[in-house]
């Protein structure tokens, strides 16, 4: 198996879709399909079981990906090392984001990039179903998100911003008629979610109940962005966002509300304990020294 079909499954593995697989890869649909299909001809079993709704792995391709991801991970190392070495740089951190603000957080990796200019910044958006997989799996070194995070492994860093909520609803929603949302009005809808749901974690998002104690219902199961404003613009669902998402994503039939009634949410870095190194303590310097963003 060459290293761009091992990147197609595992990534596939990750995604189970087809299309948001051909979509990180920049290649097409087809060109997926015929890897996947092909990797199941050599190895004489199906890895992924497939309709017309949903993908998932066989448990053939549980092995495998279980298997390759050690393997994938040392031939990217080497890979990124000898490209590094060639350029005189000594090592690469790797920065997942929730928040899709990056542009607002240019004082952070533009001063980590001046004061380090031996190490490799690179920033990548985040998957939603259980980002902290990253971290572990090493894929990211450091994760933007919020807070709590109640992992034992994991460890919680220095915060970089706290920002208002904004609901997202669909342009002919009722809720248009007014300016602004509570949270007890999401209570009237149905709320998106994400699959597997880290528990707190998700709750500091979406809490599951409003205010008056009314459950929140969470359906429409997501795993970006673009899932979330098409559900909402298909008025399928509502979505609680933090207000920078209003900024960077003004959609057609997408309204975004403030949200009275609930704190500000915020972002820190978040990192893998055992995996702690110069790099990541630099960053986290870095953001300690430059204080949070203003509000």
């Amino acid at each position: 198996m060459e290293l761009r079909d091992i990147e197609i499954f595992l990534t596939l593995a990750e995604e189970l879709h087809f299309g948001r697989t051909a979509e990180r890869l920049h290649v097409s649909v087809a060109a997926v399909s015929k890897a996947i299909k092909k990797q199941e001809r050599a190895i004489g079993a199906e890895l992924f079981a497939r309709d017309s709704r949903n993908v998932r792995l066989t448990p053939v391709g549980e092995q495998l990906r279980d298997d390759l991801r050690q393997v994938h991970q040392g031939l990217t190392l080497s890979l990124e090392r000898a490209r590094l070495a060639a350029r005189g740089k000594t090592g690469t951190l790797r920065v997942s984001l929730f928040p899709v603000n990056v542009q607002e957080m240019r004082r952070y990796w533009e001063t980590f990039r001046s004061r380090h200019p031996q190490w490799e910044l690179r920033l990548r958006v985040s998957s939603y179903p259980d980002p902290f997989a990253q971290l572990r799996s090493g894929e990211a070194d450091v994760l933007v998100t919020w807070p709590p995070v109640e992992e034992p492994d994991l460890t919680v860093g220095p915060l970089l911003f706290a920002e208002p909520r904004v609901l997202a609803v669909a342009a002919d929603n009722a809720l248009t008629r007014w300016s602004t949302a509570s949270l007890e009005t999401v209570g009237d809808y149905r709320h998106v979610t994400v699959d597997p749901v880290p528990g707190s974690w998700f709750d500091r998002y979406v809490p599951e109940v409003t205010p008056k104690g009314r459950l929140i219902e969470r359906t429409a199961l997501v795993h970006n962005i673009d899932d979330i404003l098409l559900n909402t613009a298909m008025d399928e669902a509502v979505s609680l966002l933090p207000a920078h998402v209003a900024r960077y994503y003004q959609r057609p039939g997408v309204v975004y509300l403030p949200v009275t009634d609930m704190e500000t949410l915020p972002f820190g870095l978040v990192w893998r304990s055992e995996a702690e190194n110069d790099m990541i303590r630099g960053l986290a310097r870095v953001v300690r020294e430059l204080g949070p963003l203003p509000g």
